[in-house]
């Protein structure tokens, strides 16, 4: 048995047996290859949960939506379903799901424990090899079951991938509601769907950046509410909050180190440059890495600490440029016609997310660390702001049309772009990392 700590949660996953004929390989038959170029979504059947009344299909109905929206998965109507699954726990007739080329198949339970809890399980079935390929049941509080259907699309997500998921995560970013000329910005927290909105502002300030800190639920941002822009940290269950520094001047774009221990950010001096400071949180100390007479900001590290990617106007119009995390090396990486802005490091170190401006048009885009392989995956009228989902998979930004800005996610072929729900515009989106 595993326990795994979630924030106010503690949600215990125990593996369920597999079959008797399921002495599966590493290698399950039906897998998805998420390295090709263009990706066909596995047609897969998941079975409404049995028992716990509309819990069990509010559950699978979860689970499916997180697998749909990544693009991968193609979940087939339930009104297709030949076999009615009455006892999840039992071995399915293959044969009525490989009909409608069900070519994998999810059953499950959900029931209430003595104890008040609630237990939700699941089978993954392999149709065509006649096979289970996992199992697992989580035990949990009745306010968190949203959180097990994500676990449970993220273990389907990466055995049938072999890829870790993204779907228990969630998303801090910038609320904004009221008219355009007297916008109300408050910064909001949800599940990486859209769904469980919770205010961490009100309202009263204008709040920009926000940031998640890679192994603490806490996010560094920017605050308007002494009239000069300052970085703050927040601690997300708690509520409580402090001020980073009081520096001298404006800052911009905070980001924290890898490990959590360091604010990176770009500082604009009385002399009119911005250029790229690293506060230590342990001892606040403060160290420049950029000595330049241009704009230097938007600094994102790699995942492994020892680089740093940022934008400069060094060479007449914002490039992209990488250095070493002591500042040293800076080198201009991009070459391409328009304005670079906003790049980010990819959680698995392979790109460099950016956005840019060119003939009149916005795009995301992404290109490798070197500054080669430049591809575009979204154009459109002013959007910009990438997050990386924490897989390295998917990217998250923010698109202004129809009188706001709304949120927005693509996958690394730009063929799967989708709508973000929110009840008012959002802005500044940034991905969490797996909820621990």
């Amino acid at each position: 048995m595993k326990s795994i700590l979630k924030p106010l949660l503690m949600i215990v996953a125990m593996a369920l047996g597999m079959t008797a004929a399921a002495t599966l390989p590493a290698r399950a038959l039906v897998e998805l290859n998420v390295n090709k170029g263009n990706v066909e979504p596995l047609p897969i059947a998941i079975t409404d949960f049995q028992g716990g009344d509309a819990l069990g299909a509010e559950i699978s109905g979860i689970v499916s939506a997180d697998l749909k929206r990544s693009g991968l998965f193609a979940p087939i109507d339930k009104s297709a379903f030949i076999e009615k699954i009455s006892n999840p726990d039992a071995t399915p007739r293959f044969e009525d799901w490989k009909v409608i080329n069900a070519q994998a198949l999810v059953t499950g339970s959900v029931s209430k424990e003595a104890d008040g809890r609630v237990r939700a399980q699941y089978r993954l079935w392999d149709t065509f090899a006649g096979q289970q390929m996992s199992g697992e049941q989580f035990f949990a509080n009745d306010a968190n079951t949203r959180r097990v259907a994500h676990i449970i699309a993220d273990a389907i997500y990466e055995r049938l991938t072999g890829e870790k998921g993204y779907f228990d995560t969630r998303v801090v970013f910038i609320d904004e509601s009221g008219a355009k000329n007297a916008r109300k910005k408050r910064l909001a927290i949800m599940d990486q769907d859209g769904a469980n909105v919770r205010y961490l502002s009100d309202g009263r300030s204008i709040v920009l950046t926000p940031r998640f800190s890679p192994n603490r639920q806490e996010i560094t941002y920017m605050s308007y509410e002494s009239g000069q822009p300052k970085v703050y940290l927040l601690q997300i269950e708690t509520g409580q909050r402090e001020l980073v520094g009081d520096f001298p001047g404006m800052t911009f774009a905070p980001r924290f180190s890898p490990d959590g221990q360091k604010v990176i950010m770009s500082l604009l001096r009385d002399d009119g440059n911005s250029n790229i400071f690293a506060m230590d949180l342990r001892s606040r100390s403060t160290t420049r890495l950029t000595n330049s007479t241009a704009i230097d900001t938007s600094p994102s590290y790699s995942p492994d600490g020892s680089k740093v990617v940022f934008t400069s106007d060094r060479g007449g119009r914002a490039q992209i440029y990488v250095m070493g995390a002591d500042g040293s090396g800076q080198t201009r990486i991009s070459f391409g016609d328009g304005v670079y802005s906003t790049p980010v490091w990819s959680p698995r170190g392979d790109l460099i997310a950016f956005t840019k401006q060119t003939a009149g048009e916005f795009q995301i885009g992404v290109m490798r660390v070197d500054g080669s392989g430049e591809r575009i995956l979204s154009t459109g009228f002013q959007q910009e702001g990438p997050t990386w989902a924490p897989n390295g998979r998917v990217l998250m930004f923010f698109r202004d049309s129809a009188g706001g800005p709304k949120l927005v996610s693509v996958d690394l072929t730009g063929r799967n772009e989708q709508s973000i729900p929110t009840a008012n515009f959002a802005s500044d989106p940034a991905w969490s990392p797996l909820l621990e």
